[in-house]
This record gives structure tokens, C-alpha cells and sequence, in this order.
């Protein structure tokens, strides 16, 4: 849709250029009447695009000239890699293998055609897709030095092969690289150390900060799972002041006071595409997200990205971090780190990506209570602040009232364990479920329960279900030996 909308702009002066979409989500029909009329510029996810391709008689092209893969490392790592070899060899663009029908394709039309495949992170699957959809390829923006050590390469230069042995020089040049990234200058980059039981009263006390500091912006909040997601948009949009907090004023006021939005894979297809206008038009907003958001979008004038919960790959950090200090706009980012988990921090380092210390104290002492500044002395620990006990007090108060609130918690603390357990290779010597307390997990949800408790409601349930099929089983059975 993004990409749909940048061109509509572009292309309103030259109405013979005609762009158009086809996704999951949309009315079949609608699109193949598009099709049908002509279509010069054509966006689709590789899903809908094989469907048209193999079921839509009407969707001509011969005349195709480009085929473009963006985000190609994404595109295979959400396991499309079948469908893209298949549309490659129903467009004819497959360079081996026993399917290709580039000489059909390229007797009906009179024009070359020509592949690109663009990607942020290089990976394995992505040269696999690199030798099977081009030949004879340049490849354009990499740092020549690093990838290819010759001296006549320039930094940004390219690199070209014979197709002889492209499979071979390949492989080098788009090879995985420990290099470093580039980020932009002018993204301030911040980290903050926070033990695990007081994440969610930290969480709340930085953005009710950074917006009274400066109402007029956006920030993106990452979490790890749709159900963290679901939560936390729920707490933020319901929360309320305790009334003791502030007994001059009879109504209890919204905690958070600007607009909330949420965005993940498991909304349904509107409520995305809602989210994802509304959120881009707002000036002042919050958007809590998975990573569904932290590629390709385009979000304008986000000042702040923080990540709740731990990205995983280096890459991944960079991905989420780029959605702010874009086009020479200033921009901040903040990653939230357990004790247990600042060997991130010298993973990170590896690839170039050094991150300075948030002070926290400072704005946890800005807040009042009862009336008043509150003072901590330094030996005393985080979680042992006034502000943050008090907050925590009022978060599981309101929690333990509203069920709807206390199933939602529930479900956000067992697939955060999950998500937690799903860390690879290196990362899992740095995430460790057997280093958590999991009663300070869920006291990150603001539940008052102890873990087992929440897992064995789970295990009752899930008991209770299969008893229920066991039982339903039987009774099919007994019909059956009646019949009979």
C-alpha cells in the first residue's frame, strides 16, 4: 500500500502509467477487473501474485520488462521462498532449473528483461534467490573494500562477473558480513538497565515523560509477541490516576494522555491498513507494534523508537531502529536490558553499534507523590523506588479488577515466555528463561498471581479440552457401534 501510494504521487502528471496492487486481504474480483483494464506498474505480495498468476486468464504479461524483489531477505524469511520460485517460473525469469520458460516468455515479447533484488541484510537464502532469478549480475551499493578486497574497487562501487562461474563469485560477494552498519548521525542511540519485575512501571513513567516533555510527537514501542501487543495497548488506552494520588481533583484522569494505536499480524486486514494511515497522519501519537512494523514502512516524523522487548539479531536492531532519524530528521532509540542481558550490548559492538546509558533516576524523580518531589538516596535499588512501588501497587490493583485485563496479562506472560525460549545460535547464551524469575515476569504484566498459578489455569484448560474431545470421541464411537 505504501509503495502503491508513492506512486500514485509520482505518476498523476503521466496518466498513461497506469500503477496498481494486488494482496492477501483485498476482493479478488475488484483486482481482476484492474488486471484485466491494464495495469504498467504492477505491487504484490508473492501470495496473491501466484494466485492471479496461475487462476487469472485475463492477467497478461509477455510485455513484462522488470521483476523487482524488495526486502528480499524478509520475503524468504516469512517462507515465501516456494511461491517466489514458482512465479519466477511461471514469468519465465529462472535462470536453472527443469520448469524455466524464459524462451516461451521471451519469443512473445519484444523486450529484455531485467531483475533486481534488493535487501538490507545479506543471507544464505538470499544468494539461493540471487542464483536462481539473475544472471550476469551487478551488484550495487555494497562496500566494495569489505566485500571484495581489491584495490581498484571503489567504496560504493559495483561488481560484475562472468555467468561462467557466477555461482561461485556469488557466494562471495553477497555472503553474510560481520561488517559493520551505518546508521545515521544524527540517531542518538540509548540503552536502559532495568531488573525485570519493574519493566512495565519503568515503560509507563519514560513515555508519560517524553510526552509531557514534548506533546508534539510520535513513538514507536516494539514488542516481541501479538499478545504483548494486545495487552499493552489494552492497559494504556483503560489505565487511570489513582484518585489518591491526587485528592484535590474528584475525576480520575487516562494515565497516558495522547493517542495510542496498535499494529500486529494477527489484526485483521482493515484494522491494519486503518492503523497504518491513521498513525502516518497523527502528530502526536504512540504506536505499539511486533516487528510486523519494522521493516519498509514508512512512518513520517517519528521521533523515538524504543524496544521493549529484545530485537534478536543485530540486524533486526537496525531494521527497527530506522524507522525514525530518517531523511536527515534527528531521531532517539532506546533498548530495554535486563542484568542478565547486557552481553547484548558487546554483540551489538561487533557490528559497529555502540549505545550510551539512559539515566533513568533523573526521570523517576521528576515525578511528584502525594504532592511532593520525591528523593532517592543512591544505594538504594531501582526497584525499591517510591515512584515505581506505588505505580506498580496501582497497575496490579486495576489489573486484579478488570478480568478482561487479567486474561489479556495472562496470555501476554505465556507467549512472552515462549518468544523469550525461541532466541538462536548465540543470542541464547544471552537469553535465558532458567536466568529469569518468572514471579518477576509476571509481575511485569502486573499480575499478582504467582507463574504457576497462571500456567496451571492453562493446564486446567487445556486438560479440560482434551477431556472434552476424549469425551466427545467416545460418544462418536458409541454411535457408531449402535449403528452397527
Amino acid at each position: 500500500m505504501q509503495v502503491y501510494e508513492i506512486l500514485q504521487k509520482l505518476l498523476h502528471r503521466f496518466h498513461w502509467i497506469v500503477p496498481g496492487y494486488v494482496m492477501g486481504g483485498e476482493n479478488r474480483s475488484k483486482e481482476k477487473a484492474r488486471l484485466r483494464k491494464g495495469i504498467s506498474i504492477l505491487v504484490a505480495t508473492p501470495g496473491r501474485l501466484l494466485d492471479h498468476l496461475k487462476n487469472t486468464s485475463s492477467f497478461l504479461h509477455t510485455n513484462l520488462r522488470w521483476i523487482i524483489f524488495d526486502e528480499a531477505d524478509r520475503i524468504l524469511e516469512l517462507g515465501f521462498g516456494k511461491e517466489i520460485e514458482e512465479i519466477l517460473d511461471l514469468l519465465g525469469s529462472r535462470t536453472n532449473g527443469p520448469t524455466c520458460r524464459e524462451d516461451a516468455v521471451i519469443k512473445t515479447s519484444e523486450f529484455q528483461r531485467q531483475n533486481l533484488l534488493l535487501s538490507a541484510t545479506l543471507n544464505e537464502k538470499v544468494n539461493h534467490l540471487a542464483q536462481i532469478s539473475l544472471e550476469n549480475p551487478v551488484t550495487i551499493g555494497l562496500d566494495g573494500k569489505k566485500m571484495q578486497p581489491k584495490p581498484s574497487l571503489e567504496h560504493f562501487g559495483s561488481v560484475e562477473f562472468d555467468a561462467d562461474d557466477d555461482s561461485e563469485k556469488l557466494g562471495k560477494i553477497i555472503s553474510p558480513s560481520n561488517g559493520d552498519y551505518k546508521l545515521p548521525a544524527q540517531l542518538v542511540q540509548r540503552y536502559v538497565k532495568v531488573p525485570c519485575g519493574s519493566r512495565l512501571v519503568v515503560l509507563l513513567s519514560i513515555l508519560k515523560h517524553l510526552f509531557e516533555r514534548e506533546a508534539s510527537q510520535k513513538i514507536v514501542v516494539f514488542f516481541s509477541t501479538c499478545d504483548a501487543v494486545d495487552f499493552h495497548y489494552s492497559l494504556f488506552s483503560a489505565f487511570l490516576w489513582p484518585a489518591n494520588l491526587h485528592p484535590e481533583t474528584e475525576d480520575r484522569q487516562m494515565f497516558l494522555r495522547f493517542k495510542t494505536f496498535q499494529l500486529h499480524g494477527n489484526m485483521k486486514h482493515e484494522d491494519r491498513r486503518t492503523t497504518f494511515q491513521t498513525f502516518k497522519k497523527e502528530k502526536s501519537a504512540l504506536l505499539l507494534s511486533t516487528d510486523v512494523a519494522a521493516r519498509g514502512l514508512d512512518f513520517p516524523k517519528v521521533r523515538c523508537i524504543i524496544q521493549y522487548d529484545s530485537p534478536g539479531e543485530a540486524s533486526e536492531y537496525v531494521h527497527r531502529v530506522g524507522r525514525t532519524a530518517r531523511l536527515g530528521e534527528r531521531g532517539d532509540s532506546l533498548l530495554f536490558l535486563q542484568p542478565v542481558e547486557m552481553d547484548y550490548l558487546q554483540d551489538l559492538e561487533k557490528h559497529g553499534v555502540s549505545l550510551i546509558e539512559y539515566s533513568l533516576l533523573k526521570v523517576l524523580d521528576s515525578f511528584p507523590l502525594s504532592g511532593q518531589k520525591h528523593h532517592i538516596k543512591k544505594f538504594i535499588s531501582l526497584e525499591m523506588h517510591p515512584w515505581l512501588l506505588y505505580l506498580q501497587k496501582a497497575l496490579e490493583s486495576f489489573i486484579f479488577a478488570e478480568p478482561k485485563m487479567k486474561k489479556l496479562a495472562k496470555d501476554a506472560f505465556c507467549s512472552w515466555v515462549r518468544a523469550y525460549t525461541a532466541h538462536r545460535g548465540e543470542l541464547k547464551r544471552i537469553f535465558q528463561v532458567k536466568k529469569l524469575h518468572l514471579g518477576h515476569v509476571a509481575k511485569s504484566f502486573a499480575l499478582k498471581d504467582q507463574p504457576s498459578l497462571v500456567g496451571k489455569s492453562l493446564q486446567m484448560q487445556t486438560k479440560k479440552r482434551k477431556r472434552d474431545q476424549k469425551q466427545q470421541g467416545l460418544s462418536k464411537r458409541k454411535k457408531l457401534a449402535r449403528k452397527t
